[in-house]
Formats: structure tokens, C-alpha cells, sequence
């Protein structure tokens, strides 16, 4: 037979308190000496004692969960921010509600407004189609943390990714092996994408180089687009050494672009990505890429609107750093003798 789970009565009865006492301080609502508080939580440690979840929601007026709008539940990169933010609350005990926009406005507001039903305790955006003044409404109503694209609103908590600085990095890594010639996989219309390929223009300004329009091609972040991309600039009558991808997705179709056409990688050409999935690493060859830790920032947006809910004011913007991890994808440009 299975061991009887403690009870609230058994807690109270050991720590010398009422049962509504050992509730309050649970809630932490009761005024009570620190001895005898230390008492209750002494005795919670050694039974064991887990309160029951729905009578700490009724206790405390809360849902013990919090919504969490993404664009693409499915994407290999969104869910590892998924991870994130599920470590981090179920370690306290709330649930994450998730729902996906796919990057479409109006089923965005429509996912919004089903998570906004649920009376959750706080939200975090994956990314987002909707306004800033649009967020900024709705954090008016509940803690609302923002992650995945650049906001200069300060009423809004976001944490942000350094694109600009990792396009810096991407192109200054190529240079220093050697490669001019750079052609350039660029996203669909969107802000992290274009902070990205400003921070390779700015590089390519500082070094130097000339960055060619005609060798920049728009994927859409996913493995197809970046295949498609990378055919067209094959079919270019252009040479060019190296490629950055504004993604790994986008890389990893491209490499298979490259492998077709027969070409090495990266004897023939480099390749570099931006995001550092875990996939990255076992791709052949491992790809280079810009590292965006992104299950890092997913729990830092679980932590941020955890302390929010509880009353904790946080600074309206963070910032994660970029950097780079090198790997067999890249090497200097072959010479021709």
C-alpha cells in the first residue's frame, strides 16, 4: 500500500497552529512571529506536505497559470523557449497555457482573447504581430513580459537578443577566414531580421567589404525557404565563398541546397547560421552559428513574469548577448592555384 499523503491537518497539528494559520502562511498572508513561521515550514519540509493546487487558487484569488501567445508552437526554435518556460513554472507550481498566432493578426487577437478568458496570472509573447500600443493595453490588465522582437516602448517588460551585435559577429567571423564575397539568406519582414542584416552591413562597412545586393536572397525562416534561397544564388552567374543564413533553419536547407549542386561544405562554400538549435551541432558538417540562447531567454521571461504577478517590479528591458559557436561549417576560402 502506497504511503498516506500528508495533510494540511497533520501540518497544523504538528506545528502547534490552526489549519487556517498553516493556509496563511502558505499565502503568505499571515501575520505570525518568524519562530512560528519557521515552525510551520520546518514541518511542511519533513511530512512532505504539498498544498492542494485548487485550494491554493480559491486561497489566493489566483488561476496558478500563465498564458503564452507564440507564432509557431511546431518551430524547432519557439520550442525550445517553450522549454524554458515550462521548467521554470512547473517548478512553482503554475501551468503555462499555450497558444499559437502563426503569425497571423487576426488569429492572434483571437488566441489572445482565449487566454485572456482563462484568468491567467500573467503572459508572455513569443514574438508578435500586434503593436506596441496594443501590448502596452494589455499590461495594464496583468503582468505581460515580451521576448522575440525589438520594442523601445518602456512601459513594456521585454527581454531582448543582441541581432544587431550577432550580425556583427557573423560577417567579422567570415572576414577574419578570408571570404569577401558573401552572399546573405535574409528573413521575411521582420525586425530581428532586418537588426540582423544591419549588423552585417555595419560590419561589412567597418572591414571594408562590399556586400553585393544581387547575392542576397529573402527566405522565410524555414528549411524550405532557405533551400529555395540558396538554389537562386547558385543560379546566379556571381562567385561568392561564404553564406550566412538568418537562421539555422534556413541553413540547414541550404546545406542541402549545397550537397546537390555537389559542392563541399565548407571546401567549396561556408555556411554560418544564427540561433545555435540543438540540431546544429549534428548536422554534416556541424554548422557554425550565431548562438541565441533561446531556452535561456524563455525561462528568464517565465522568471520575469513570476516575480511581475507577485508584485515585483522588474526593469522595462533585458538583454541577452550574442555569441558565436564554431563548428566544421565554415573554414577559409579555397585557393586557386
Amino acid at each position: 500500500m502506497s504511503k498516506k499523503r500528508p495533510s494540511l491537518g497533520l501540518v497544523a497539528e504538528l506545528s502547534g497552529v490552526s489549519p487556517s494559520t498553516v493556509s496563511r502562511i502558505l499565502n503568505n498572508t499571515a501575520k505570525v512571529s518568524d519562530s512560528k513561521k519557521k515552525t510551520v515550514l520546518r514541518v511542511i519540509e519533513e511530512t512532505g506536505f504539498r498544498p492542494n493546487l485548487a485550494a491554493r487558487t480559491l486561497a489566493g484569488g489566483r488561476a496558478m497559470s500563465i498564458g503564452v501567445l507564440t507564432q509557431y508552437i511546431d518551430s524547432p526554435f519557439y520550442g525550445e523557449a517553450i522549454r524554458g518556460i515550462e521548467e521554470v513554472l512547473a517548478s512553482e507550481d503554475y501551468t503555462a497555457l499555450f497558444a499559437s498566432g502563426r503569425g497571423d493578426r487576426e488569429l492572434e487577437l483571437e488566441r489572445l482573447n482565449m487566454l485572456m478568458e482563462r484568468n491567467i496570472d500573467g503572459l508572455i509573447v513569443l514574438s508578435s504581430t500586434l503593436e506596441d500600443h496594443e501590448l502596452e493595453a494589455l499590461a495594464k490588465e496583468l503582468p505581460v513580459v515580451l521576448t522575440g522582437r525589438a520594442t523601445l516602448n518602456q512601459k513594456l517588460t521585454s527581454i531582448g537578443f543582441d541581432n544587431l551585435g550577432g550580425g556583427g559577429l557573423a560577417l567579422g567571423h567570415l572576414a577574419e577566414l578570408g571570404h569577401e564575397a558573401i552572399a546573405v539568406i535574409d528573413g521575411p519582414d521582420d525586425p530581428d531580421a532586418k537588426l540582423r542584416m544591419d549588423g552585417i552591413r555595419v560590419e561589412c562597412s567597418q572591414r571594408r567589404i562590399d556586400l553585393d545586393p544581387e547575392l542576397i536572397e529573402v527566405g522565410d525562416f524555414n528549411e524550405l525557404g532557405g533551400y529555395q534561397a540558396m538554389v537562386r544564388l547558385l543560379d546566379k552567374p556571381k562567385d561568392f565563398s561564404a553564406v550566412i543564413a538568418l537562421n539555422d533553419q534556413m541553413a540547414y536547407g541550404a546545406m542541402l541546397a549545397l550537397s546537390e549542386a555537389g559542392l563541399d561544405i565548407p571546401g567549396d562554400i561556408s555556411l554560418l547560421g544564427f540561433d545555435d538549435l540543438p540540431h546544429s551541432a549534428y548536422t554534416v558538417p556541424p554548422l557554425t552559428t550565431i548562438s541565441q540562447p533561446v531556452n535561456r531567454i524563455g525561462a528568464m521571461a517565465a522568471s520575469t513574469v513570476l516575480a511581475m504577478s507577485a508584485g515585483f517590479a522588474q526593469t522595462s528591458d533585458q538583454s541577452v548577448a550574442a555569441s558565436i559557436v564554431v563548428r566544421k561549417s565554415t573554414d577559409s576560402p579555397k585557393t586557386h592555384g
